[in-house]
């Protein structure tokens, strides 16, 4: 199979803008606010897509949760199909499918119709946790099993099979055609990426030569240790020549630093209802304002906000080269942490400003 069709190392990288050290991106949850609705979600995250690619931001990625109010991001395949729509340029991507969660071939069959949609500018980003609760964990699957960590590399072994359509003379997938794909006729397919929060996935990326993705904004301790792991294990493939490593980047900026710090807190209290179970739509800054936190809850919450990126333009700039060199991360994938859609739009706008990105 020739790299056309695997995704090639300068179809992976992107390129710095402006005066960003590396190349910057949207991670989107499509979260929903107290007041608002799904449907006004999705269209804000229509909103950011045309935002992000306008501002020349390298990717728009969609993660997968399941059974939280707070969020709308349950199909990956469906938004991105309908970012596609409305977009010409920006990579499209998943941040990611969680495997466990679907028969490969199902996820092959998505993940190909989307690049037949939008070619060249898919992205599949593939995650081992469930993305939510044991619980719906299992009724997503139809099962109790606990799909561990030796069951991931070859779901992915087997997921890349289909894509490619090279499943060896004798396998019980031999006469199974993944469509759209290959057996239509010459097509390009999606670059696999592996995410993770820990050292398991890092080590399997590198080995396997696959780009990577940490999510920085929940597991910031780990994502140092992660990093070398990940380049330390990497072997060159026909998919990359080099290591090429993004971290997921909670962050926000707003005209003046108390606003910002308002939206932040809106974000940190979700968590808290989300972690004590009680997950809810995501409070408004004056809900979040007046709420008599606990002392362990006040303690939760500064360590949260100490991981996020937010303030003024200039702070979050400085904030993320900081984050950047102490990393050394290839490129940066933003996530605001908001109640509404506009903020959350204004902060991407006040980014790509204070980075000199382009304005057309």
């Amino acid at each position: 199979m020739d790299d056309a069709s695997r995704g090639t190392t300068d179809e992976i990288r992107g390129t710095a803008i402006g005066t960003a050290p590396v190349p910057l991106s949207v991670l989107d949850l499509v979260t929903v606010g107290v007041g608002s609705t799904a449907a006004q979600s999705l269209r804000t995250s229509v909103a950011i897509a045309k935002l992000a690619e306008r501002r020349g931001f390298h990717r728009h990625w969609i993660a997968e949760h399941h059974s939280m109010p707070g969020v709308a991001s349950s199909s990956p395949a469906v938004i991105l199909a309908h970012l596609a729509a409305h977009t010409e340029r920006i990579r499209l991507g998943s941040g990611g499918v969680m495997l466990p969660n679907h028969a490969p071939l199902v996820i092959a069959e998505q993940f190909g119709t989307l690049e037949a949609l939008a070619p060249g500018r898919v992205d599949l980003g593939l995650g081992r946790a469930p993305g939510t609760d044991g619980a719906t964990a299992a009724a997503l699957r139809r099962t109790d099993r606990d799909e561990g960590a030796d069951d991931f590399p070859q779901q992915l072994a087997e997921l890349t099979r289909f894509l490619d359509d090279d499943f060896p003379d004798g396998h019980r997938y031999a006469r199974i055609h993944s469509v759209p794909g290959p057996v239509q006729g010459p097509a390009g397919r999606p670059p696999i990426w592996l995410l993770g929060s820990s050292g398991f996935s890092a080590r399997l990326a590198g080995v396997l030569g696959l780009p990577f993705a940490f999510a920085h904004h929940f597991s910031a301790q780990n994502t140092i240790p992660a990093l070398d792991l990940y380049r330390q294990s990497f072997r060159p493939s026909e998919t990359l020549d080099a290591p090429y490593a993004v971290i997921g980047v909670a962050a926000l900026a707003a005209d003046e630093e108390r606003e910002a710090r308002r939206q932040v807190l809106s974000g940190a209290l979700s968590m808290i209802h989300l972690r004590t179970g009680r997950p809810g739509l995501i409070p408004t800054p004056e809900e979040a304002e007046a709420y008599p936190f606990s002392t362990l809850e006040q303690e939760f919450v500064d360590g949260w906000m100490s991981n996020i990126v937010h303030g003024t333009p200039d702070a979050v700039r400085d904030g993320l080269n900081d984050l950047q060199k102490r990393t050394g991360a290839d490129e940066l994938m933003i996530t605001a942490n908001a109640h509404g859609g506009e903020a959350r739009l204004r902060s991407y706008d006040l980014i790509a400003d204070a980075y000199g990105l382009p304005t057309a």
